[in-house]
């Protein structure tokens, strides 16, 4: 998996995160992504920052901001790349670079593109985490976690620490995700092609405003997505006119998408982040990263991506 010379299997993507945290010792500094997914921001603020780590959540996207979010006592650098839901994109090169000059562990979670589309270690992060719940398992069927790393020394102090804490797969958890790695690539290719007509809809339709989508022109960050990612992923998101009435009659019409909080699934998923997936994060934080009440995520599937369309074009009659 992303061409990590050593890697562990765990038994959701936040076990993962539990474990690479406990890297770490009381009084050292994290700086995060300020847009990260809903359950990795709880764990970090919630229960971690109670036992003596400290966390700065900054835009990485932002040239000059990891440089500024960095104190004397700063140990990991955690991004997400596209974000969690905004998909903005942070330049793992750069950071990596930054961060290896001042010896800092680098973690890229890459749940969102797998390493089908990007490959973090390539680009010099040093760990990789996946929910391989989502695009690698592929099925919606089985909930598991993956951290890869090429460094030895990394690895031997992960290998350590999965087996104190725990967090291990079932055998048939990991059988279910051998499985899905089996399909990986062709579903990622018709996950990609479908998102990119999907968005193009949108970004056509005059009750669908701000549509984000890495493969866009119209994303500020475009010219990195084609310098650092291999495709764009089927993730994109957009507000509708109307706030959150608008919002809930929407998706209580769609029919062919599904309103649930994961993605990566072969069939297409929508949710609405700030009562979802992000209704842990502070609404203040929500209001500053721009997930507004009118805010929707699609997980854009593999079914026809005609019939995709048109479930939403009748849902945005109805809202």
């Amino acid at each position: 998996m992303e061409g990590a010379r050593f890697g562990a299997a765990f038994a959701s993507g936040l076990a993962g995160t539990d474990c690479l945290i406990h890297l770490l010792d009381a009084g050292d500094h994290v700086v995060c992504s300020d847009d990260v997914y809903g359950g990795t921001f709880r764990i970090f603020d919630k229960v971690f920052k109670r036992l003596g780590l400290t966390f700065s959540f900054v835009d990485l996207s932002r040239p000059g901001s990891l440089e500024a979010g960095l104190t004397p006592k700063t140990r990991m650098v955690w991004l997400e790349t596209p974000t969690n839901p905004t998909l903005k994109l942070v330049d793992l090169a750069r950071v990596a670079e930054i961060a290896r000059a001042r010896k800092i562990i680098t973690v890229c979670d890459n749940t969102f593109l797998s390493p089908y589309f990007q490959r973090p270690l390539e680009h010099g992060i040093d760990v990789v985490l996946h929910s391989t719940t989502k695009y690698i398992n592929g099925h919606s069927d089985t909930v598991g976690g993956f951290v890869g790393t090429s460094d030895p020394e990394l690895a031997q102090r992960i290998y350590f620490l999965q087996n104190a804490v725990g967090g291990v797969p079932s055998p048939m958890d990991s059988f279910l995700v051998l499985r899905g790695v089996k399909t990986l690539s062709v579903r990622m290719a018709r996950h990609e092609e479908n998102a990119m007509k999907v968005a193009e809809f949108l970004d056509g339709h005059k009750k669908a405003g701000h549509v984000v989508y890495p493969g866009l022109k119209s994303h500020p960050q475009h010219a990195l997505a084609r310098k650092q990612m291999k495709g764009f992923g089927g993730m994109l998101t957009f507000e509708i006119e109307g706030g959150l009435p608008a919002a809930r009659k929407f998706l209580k019409s769609v029919k062919i998408f599904a309103c649930a909080e994961s993605l990566g699934g072969v069939e297409s998923l929508i949710e609405h982040p700030a009562i979802m997936t992000h209704a842990s994060v502070p609404p203040e934080t929500r209001a500053a990263l721009g997930i507004s009440d009118g805010f929707i995520r699609l997980s854009v599937g593999i079914e026809d991506v005609q019939d995709l369309i048109d479930d939403l074009g009748q849902a945005f009659a109805q809202a």
